[in-house]
């Protein structure tokens, strides 16, 4: 495999590349994945969008305003030119984002691709430290940040030039005095375009590097052939701009087939539904904890204008799947994807959905189950989940690329059972196996007989160390407003888990919480939770 010849001056990018040796094997099975060597995905996204269906349709939309596809060209050429004249940006430098979902931040996005940058992805509600981390790997040129979100940013690298946008920036009054288009630098297709962290589920960020062939990747297989975008789409999720999942379901999925937008700064339960409703959104990107609150919020009539429901992020419980189309009629779409990845390589829709499993392989993409020497196991019995496609891993100087990258494969530390027609069923993540006395029990399938019951909201499962049988299982349970959490209650559950699967794999410690830890991007973070497990010798309320 060889590079082509690269663009960028600043050669940051090319040169912590993992070695090629390293890489997992790419494959462009699909012939719109036959990409020109030369490839801005920027200008792909948004000027060969408007040239295709025009610069008056609506592009991105707030509950306050929407701007065109000609307003979001206008603003991203203005802001290109911001930044290599006022900041003096060559191609190859990074620049930082920094802002809630909104029209800005998006411009930037694009800005920034355009003019041969690469973009550090961020959280806006990360702390000063977790920037601190990031500012060290990714080595940063310049951030372009909400003004509300400075301060903690500035705080964590104080030498950053910062470009701020909002009330107290001056991004908007720079941006006024330009007014020439702005050629778009001709970057390789396989020059970097982003620098995504993982979310950091494990505690242990780090950075992934995906080429601007693979932004339009994602677009041209699982959005095209599985979301199945329309022009006339509103598309909107909670997800932030930053989590590759809400990338790609709020700004190139719908730039990719010249929809729309709506973008929302916060969106809890019942404020989500009620905008969805408002706005006529049709295409609706969340976690499965979302559609399971907007359920609870009472809010099942305001999402009967949706035709396309994606979940991610986390595993998809088949009671939840099932709860949300008798409400709806809607048959959510599960996947799973991955930072490393890009997005979603695994999922299906409408009539291919089989409850409870995750999908098929995603046109463009394979997928295999394999042992711990790397070897496919027969179907039906489980094993490790692993992917090749046109996008793979590729961690920012190599940082642990191995544990990701087997044998050509990315082995996602997911366990699976594929079975006879192809269908890939979750078992759990490979460290979310629990083995008690003897016994294998995955953590998600007593987390989903626990979701069966009427007065549990949410759940997470981890193993909790016990000197007779090794490890037990620990459940920590967040009820339904009004369900008192009592010595009574946990042995409710305990017998109902019991009734719905195998009486050894029942919650033997049972803890109420007032919530779960979570990432930014909404993902569990179980390790947290087994720190916690770890530390106490015995929970608050336990069971028999």
């Amino acid at each position: 495999m060889q590079l082509s010849p690269s663009a960028h001056v600043d050669t940051f990018c090319r040169d912590h590349l993992p070695p090629l040796g390293r890489w997992p094997d790419l494959h462009f099975d699909l012939p719109e994945l036959a990409y020109p060597e030369r490839l801005n995905c920027a200008e792909e996204l948004l000027d060969a969008t408007v040239r295709r269906f025009g610069a008056d349709r609506p592009c991105l939309r707030t509950p306050a305003q929407t701007w065109t596809y000609g307003d979001l060209q206008r603003r991203v050429d203005q802001l290109a030119w911001v930044l290599v004249e006022d900041f003096g940006l060559v191609p190859g430098n990074r620049v930082l984002l920094r802002g809630p979902n909104d029209p800005w931040l998006v411009a930037a996005w694009l800005a920034v691709l355009k003019a041969g940058g690469v973009v550090v992805t961020t959280m806006p509600l990360l702390r000063p430290g977790e920037i601190t981390a990031l500012v060290e790997i990714t080595a940063p040129n310049l951030a372009v940040c909400d003004d509300r979100h400075v301060e903690d940013l500035t705080a964590a690298a104080p030498r950053l030039p910062v470009l701020r946008y909002g009330d107290e920036g001056d991004l908007a009054d720079r941006c006024a005095t330009r007014s020439e288009p702005f050629p778009a630098v001709r970057t390789a297709a396989d020059d970097v375009a982003l620098l995504a962290p993982t979310s950091g589920t494990t505690g242990r960020p780090k950075a992934t590097m995906h080429f601007h062939r693979d932004v339009l990747a994602s677009a041209d297989t699982f959005a095209a052939h599985i979301v199945k975008p329309r022009r006339d789409d509103v598309f909107t999720g909670t997800p932030p701009i930053g989590f590759t999942f809400g990338l790609g379901g709020l700004v190139v999925f719908p730039l990719r087939a010249g929809a729309s937008s709506l973008l929302l700064e916060r969106a809890p339960a019942g404020e989500l539904a009620d905008a969805i409703a408002e706005h006529g959104v049709t295409v609706l990107f969340t976690a499965p904890t979302a559609y399971r609150a907007m359920l609870a919020a009472g809010k099942a009539s305001a999402l009967r204008g949706l035709r396309r429901c994606v979940s991610a992020g986390e595993h998809l419980p088949r009671t939840v799947w099932e709860e949300f189309h008798r409400a709806t009629g809607i048959r959510i779409i599960d996947g799973i994807g991955g930072t490393e990845m890009l997005h979603v390589f695994i999922s299906a829709a409408d009539d291919d959905i089989r409850p409870g499993a995750t999908g098929r392989a995603v046109p463009g993409y394979r997928a295999a189950v394999l042992d711990e020497r790397g070897e496919p196991v027969p179907d039906g019995m489980p094993g490790r989940l692993a992917v090749t496609g046109p996008t793979g891993c590729r961690y920012l100087a190599g940082d642990r690329q191995e544990t990701y990258v087997e044998g050509g494969w990315n082995v996602t530390g997911d366990t699976y059972v594929r079975d006879a027609d192809g269908y890939y069923w979750f078992q759990a993540r490979s460290d979310d196996m629990i083995i008690s006395a003897g016994y294998n029990i995955a953590g998600p399938e007593v987390e989903q007989a626990l979701l069966g019951h009427p007065g549990v909201l949410e759940v997470a499962v981890v193993a909790a160390p016990d000197v007779e049988r090794g490890s037990v299982v620990q459940a920590f349970v967040v009820l339904r407003d009004g369900v008192t959490g009592d010595a009574a209650k946990v042995a409710e559950l305990q017998e109902f888990a019991k009734r719905s699967i195998a009486p050894y794999k029942y919650p033997r410690l049972v803890e109420f919480v007032d919530a779960l830890p979570k990432t930014n991007s909404g993902k569990i973070q179980r390790y947290r939770l087994r720190q916690v497990a770890a530390r106490r010798q015995m929970p608050p309320v336990v069971g028999a």
